[in-house]
């Protein structure tokens, strides 16, 4: 049988992934087919509404892609329709204490007893799952990760990554060094980041972080981190046709 998002996650292996910011199915269907491990769909700074989510969702199961979502805003009640969607889990954003962090599990986790219960959505196969089926499905399957990105949050590393139903501390180093006041890249952003991964290690917790490039993955996978978001599908594409026209123009030059 093959391995959820999850279990691949709280397994500990090496995971690469991008952000999705347009909100196509095909681009979710070529990334599947270019092997990446998951997708994070960036509605946070993305115009993707819930009816584009569905579709996409359809996407990535068609291509055995998996699928999370990263959304604005401070509460969570945006969670469990993604998750009825049949995403496999949600990154959220600004998780700057052990309160906020708990507000989020109690989205994902149907064990909790705070998240609205019915098996008639996608995810719950349109009614062909017993309610204790789907309970027991979802709450093995949707990954809660929680984004560690503000000042605020370095003082309450150790209880958020404590909380049982927490499976990843994710690393946002743009709005981590913003929040610091330092640069990115910097040594003092990297320190902090270090001091996550060392929080989280402790607490039998996966680490993720945003990269800009593959070759930053080698050396933070081997500081802890198993998880990398790096770039998106636009700065894919973007840097794809940049180098193709980079290419083109500088080989034509020489033979003129």
């Amino acid at each position: 049988m093959t391995k959820t998002l999850r279990q691949r996650v709280l397994a500990g292996e090496l995971l690469v992934g991008c952000f999705l910011k347009t909100p196509a199915p095909q681009v979710v269907e070529i990334l599947g087919h270019a092997s990446l491990d998951f997708v994070v769909i960036d509605q946070e700074h993305a115009p993707i509404d819930i009816g584009q989510m569905d579709i996409l969702a359809l996407a990535g199961r068609a291509a055995g892609l998996p699928l999370i979502s990263r959304r604005w805003g401070s509460g969570t009640d945006w969670i469990a329709p993604l998750l009825d969607l049949g995403l496999d889990g949600v990154m959220v954003p600004h998780v700057v204490s052990a309160d906020a962090a708990e507000a989020v599990c109690d989205a994902v986790r149907f064990a909790r007893g705070k998240r609205g219960l019915s098996p008639s959505p996608r995810a719950g196969n349109y009614g062909g799952m017993t309610i204790a089926d789907y309970r027991t499905a979802s709450d093995a399957r949707s990954l809660a990760v929680v984004q560690i990105e503000d000042v605020e949050a370095l003082e309450h590393l150790d209880a958020i990554a404590a909380i049982a139903d927490v499976d990843m501390l994710f690393i946002g180093p743009a709005d981590l060094s913003q929040s610091m006041g330092v640069a990115f890249p910097s040594a003092a952003l990297d320190a902090e980041i270090e001091r996550i991964i060392a929080a989280a290690t402790a607490a039998g917790k996966a680490v993720g972080l945003f990269v800009g490039s593959a070759e930053q993955v080698a050396p933070w996978h081997a500081k802890g981190v198993t998880v990398f978001v790096c770039g998106s599908d636009q700065s894919l594409l973007r840097q794809g046709a940049a180098r193709l026209a980079a290419v083109a123009h500088a080989g034509s030059a020489t033979t003129a």
